[in-house]
């Protein structure tokens, strides 16, 4: 039996959190001078008194999760965020009606980055900051942030650990949960400091930097400029970036092991980490060279390649230049590296390197066992061989993400949206890329979609950030028995 007054209360208490983070962008408004101090402070009122509510009307709730409840409670706390998330944008009417909102808000919180907004500059600064910060939030995982802290109201983490992993075997890095997820986030916050200092050295403000780095660091892609990263015309301001995107693209267990344990080895060595940076390093010069071949200047080709190959394949979606005027080719490779995505692990979306990584080995397995029948080959990543159950997990998870895709594309299409902009939008919202090609390229934004197909999108950004298991389990009538 799901005990609904158990996830309630939980519910409350990371509702209360997000209230912080409410608060914060509020204050930031407040002295900023801006006009959205109204719109920020309604959101905060509104989240606190339903946090509070929560908490002190099923207070007296028994305390363990089951399974099955954190995987509710992983699918409620989601939603919640993106409902009162979207409430700065909705009361401002910079942003719509709430459909609008709501995309915009999980879009944030999902580290997606696709937008309805199409002038950003006409948009006060403090819904801004609030629109980056729901991404530096959703980077590291609302859950993940949340099981640092259960333990402090009474509450185990490892269900909500694995129902927001799903998809990949998690590493627990200390011998409590909450103590791998304060491990994690220190590394994160750590991170994005260094990021926010470099950025203000290379010459953005103070609160373009630290815009810039919640999305970079949450590999988000929310800019506070129309042209995005193009806008600033600097190239130190890239290449920092780029550097971020690549540490958020990695797994950051392994950044652990280099970080605080001191292990390089531990970290040049993995093969998921040589494959994502092979990928990256491949797909960059093939780019470069199309565009040399097509009249750029090849160190500008090479610098514009490069940065957008590694935006796209690590989720963030920043652009550096259109690339919706690049040619089918180079716009053919970004769309595959939009499905390569990054590392798990990773704040980053796509099927993850290591799964790719395993789909090559299995594919090379079978051609083996053809010739040599009677043959016995285990798939080995890292030297380890990798369980039967886990490859037919992986396969499953490959079937499921390209029949969502299939279904998506299939329901814009239906309402009216072209073929190449529903592919590249249903791709780069179940990914969580953001910007895509068509009507949804760079240069473009997402407001013109019909209204349902803002619905769909936002299924997809969803079922992609919590690796779709944890999404469609709950439609199987197992679950609920």
């Amino acid at each position: 039996m799901i005990r609904w007054q158990n996830l309630l209360r939980i519910v409350g208490f990371f509702v209360l959190a997000l209230t912080g983070s409410l608060a914060l962008a509020t204050l930031c408004a407040l002295l900023l001078g801006t006009s959205d101090i109204t719109p920020l402070a309604s959101a905060t009122i509104t989240a606190g008194g339903l946090g509070g509510f929560l908490v002190l009307a099923f207070r007296s709730a028994p305390r363990e999760i089951s399974h099955r409840e954190g995987i509710l409670l992983v699918l409620i706390t989601w939603g919640a965020f993106s409902v009162l998330g979207a409430l700065p944008f909705y009361f401002s009417g910079y942003f719509g009606g709430f459909t609008d909102s709501f995309f915009e808000s999980i879009s944030g919180f999902t580290t997606t980055g696709a937008t309805i907004l199409e002038d950003i500059e006409a948009v006060p600064r403090g819904l801004l900051l609030w629109r980056a910060l729901t991404q530096w939030i959703g980077g590291m995982g609302i859950i993940l942030l949340g099981i640092a802290i259960l333990p402090l109201i009474g509450t185990g983490g490892m269900e909500l650990y694995r129902s927001e992993f799903s998809g990949a075997k998690s590493e627990k890095l200390a011998p409590r949960v909450a103590e791998t997820a304060l491990a994690l986030w220190k590394l994160y916050v750590a991170f994005s400091l260094v990021e926010f200092v470099a950025l203000r050295w290379a010459g953005m403000d103070a609160f373009e930097a630290a815009c810039h780095t919640f999305s970079t660091m949450a590999t988000g892609g929310f800019s506070t400029r129309n042209a995005s990263i193009e806008a600033f015309a600097s190239p130190t301001i890239e290449a920092i970036i780029i550097f971020f995107m690549l540490i958020a693209g990695a797994s950051f267990t392994r950044h652990y092991r280099l970080v605080v344990e001191r292990r390089p080895r531990a970290f040049f060595s993995d093969q998921e980490i040589q494959f994502y940076f092979a990928l990256l390093a491949g797909g960059a010069l093939a780019i470069a060279t199309v565009l040399t071949f097509n009249s750029h200047e090849p160190l500008e080709a090479g610098r514009v390649a490069l940065f957008q190959a590694v935006s796209i394949m690590t989720g963030t979606g920043f652009s550096s230049a259109n690339f919706g005027l690049w040619g089918p080719f180079a716009q053919l490779l970004l769309l595959a590296l939009m499905f390569a995505g990054g590392c798990t692990g990773s704040t980053t979306g796509g099927l993850k390197v290591a799964r790719l990584f395993l789909l090559f080995r299995v594919v090379a397995r079978e051609f083996r066992r053809m010739v040599e029948r009677r043959g016995v080959f285990a798939v080995r990543l890292n030297g380890k061989a990798v369980s039967e159950n886990t490859i037919q997990s992986l396969l499953n998870l490959v079937y499921i993400a390209f029949l969502i895709n299939f279904a998506g594309c299939m329901a814009l299409t239906a309402l009216g949206v072209d073929v190449l902009t529903a592919i590249a939008a249903v791709a780069a919202s179940m990914f969580n890329v953001g910007p895509g090609l068509g009507s949804v390229g760079p240069a473009d934004n997402y407001a013109h979609l019909p209204a349902m197909g803002k619905w769909v999108l936002s299924f997809c950004m969803l079922a992609g950030r919590l690796e779709f298991y944890t999404v469609l389990i709950i439609f199987t009538r197992a679950f609920w028995r």
